[in-house]
């Protein structure tokens, strides 16, 4: 088996695992302070951008599904090779882009890559190393998917403050250069998943329209109002053809995506209802207060004043690692929706907020944020199988790349056409984040409670070793089918002793 010289070597791994996911998401962040300079530089509108951002949203949430397709039938270290050098590629695109068409050609690839890289890599490096690596694994998943997005205001604010892009966009191709060479140093051949398993072409199909159309409706708001047909028809018919999609694999015989046994087990379907408010709710918090106080401060202030959040997904990510073996892993998600809930209502106080509450509500929304997503999907995979950790992952970022990406638009959308002014639309749509996190928190103890479930401390050792779950989830609703069963069973004996 060919190897690299740093093969196995867990730090080595982890790092070039953190390079290859930070560039996308980061960006991603990074983009509203720069998109006027981009636009002026590349001579193209703010509905050009808003489209081309879209598309690499909607690729980004295709590449979770591909990457399970993929990881069947072509070896895995070989392909991440593929995906990084296709990644190095686009950073660099992006970054030389004379005109809006390589622009967006770029980023469409980055968001691509960098979800295929997530699902590729992300599990084989919890899987494959010891239990006592997958606490430091742990908190660099919280790190990336939270902690660079976290990070992204601030670094906008200051390229925006010299006035430039392109070295930021330089900067990220050379990050992705340094994920190249380590997944070169780390090589590891290793086989195809599964390769005598079919080819699911609908699955493929049906997400690549679903979040394509989705994705555009939304986009299409920058420049027209919601109830455009260019708008309403593509954002509800994608979000059709995304529920025929979770709908065919959860009764198709050989699924390649294990919805089936997600939605029916009371412990995963809990964590992907929260993980999608999660996402949800978390866009009045940040994306929104950003616009209502864009007017008052300069692009690297503001960037400044939401800083904190970085320091919530940090502190958020560290408690991850040191619960991750632990019962209070299945805790934290609850706690986090409650963080998230405060901090909201923190910034609901008072529209826009004050620099000092700014502080103090981004922070804690940053914990929030921090102690949600990524602890719940943790939670759900330690559920089911060890081999199907690939598939809970690509589930559950699947469906919060829709909920996160593709409603932060029409948020943004409401409460700039809104009767009564911006700050009126953001308070409103603040209620209804606040709202959202509530719910995030109120209905997977319902399932919880309705299915009997109850937090018990993960056997991690018999989980890597392939031999079970890490605990039981019992089926969904499993109580109240049980209570109305018996409930049945007593009223027909006395029916049967009156006769």
């Amino acid at each position: 088996m060919r190897q690299g010289p740093l093969a196995g070597r867990y730090p080595a791994v982890a790092a070039m695992v953190l390079l290859a996911l930070i560039p996308y998401l980061a960006l991603s962040a990074a983009l509203d302070p720069l998109t006027g300079i981009i636009g002026e530089q590349l001579h193209a509108s703010a509905q050009a951008l808003s489209l081309g951002g879209g598309l690499a949203n909607a690729a980004y949430a295709v590449g979770t599904v591909l990457a399970v397709q993929f990881a069947q039938h072509l070896p895995q270290r070989r392909v991440m090779i593929v995906y990084v050098v296709l990644l190095v590629l686009a950073c660099i695109v992006t970054a030389a882009a004379q005109s809006i068409v390589m622009f967006d050609i770029g980023r469409i690839v980055q968001g691509l890559c960098t979800s295929l890289l997530l699902i590729a890599a992300v599990p084989p490096l919890a899987l494959g190393y010891p239990t006592s690596k997958l606490k430091v694994t742990a908190v660099i998943m919280g790190m990336c998917i939270f902690g660079a997005v976290a990070a992204g205001p601030a670094i906008g604010g200051l390229q925006a403050q010299a006035d430039a892009w392109r070295p930021l966009f330089w900067i990220v191709a050379g990050v992705a250069v340094l994920a190249f060479l380590l997944a070169v140093l780390t090589f590891e051949d290793a086989p195809p998943a599964d390769p005598t398993s079919p080819v699911d072409i609908p699955a493929i199909g049906l997400a690549a329209v679903g979040c394509v159309a989705a994705f555009f409706g939304s986009s299409m708001l920058t420049s027209h109002a919601f109830l455009d047909p260019i708008v309403i028809v593509p954002l509800f018919g994608g979000l059709a053809v995304i529920l025929i999609l979770i709908v065919y694999q959860a009764t198709a015989a050989n699924p390649l995506l294990t919805i089936r046994s997600m939605l029916t087990s009371s412990i995963p379907i809990a964590c992907i209802v929260l993980a999608l408010l999660a996402a949800a709710s978390s866009v009045a918090a940040t994306t929104l207060t950003s616009e209502a106080l864009s007017a008052e401060y300069k692009p690297l202030h503001l960037g400044l004043l939401y800083l904190p959040e970085l320091g919530g997904a940090v502190i958020s990510a560290v408690i991850l690692g040191q619960v991750i073996t632990r019962k209070t892993l299945q805790w934290l998600p609850l706690v986090g929706m409650g963080f998230l809930a405060l901090g909201i209502l923190l910034f609901r106080i008072e529209v826009p907020s004050s620099e000092g509450m700014t502080l103090l509500a981004s922070f804690i929304t940053g914990i929030g944020l921090g102690a949600t997503v990524a602890p719940a999907l943790f939670v759900a995979g330690f559920a089911l199988r060890a081999t199907n950790l690939q598939r809970v992952f690509a589930i559950v970022e699947l469906l919060r790349a829709v909920a996160a990406f593709m409603i932060a638009p029409i948020f943004v959308h409401f409460a700039s056409n809104v009767s009564g002014g911006l700050d009126h639309g953001v308070g409103i749509s603040l209620w209804v984040g606040f709202a959202l996190a509530i719910l995030g928190g109120v209905v997977p103890v319902l399932i919880y409670w309705a299915s009997g479930a109850r937090p018990h401390k993960p056997d991690l050792d018999g989980f890597l070793a392939g031999e079970g779950p890490a605990y039981p989830s019992p089926p969904l609703l499993a109580r109240l089918r049980s209570s109305a069963g018996s409930g049945q069973g007593q009223g027909q004996a006395v029916t049967e002793g009156v006769d």
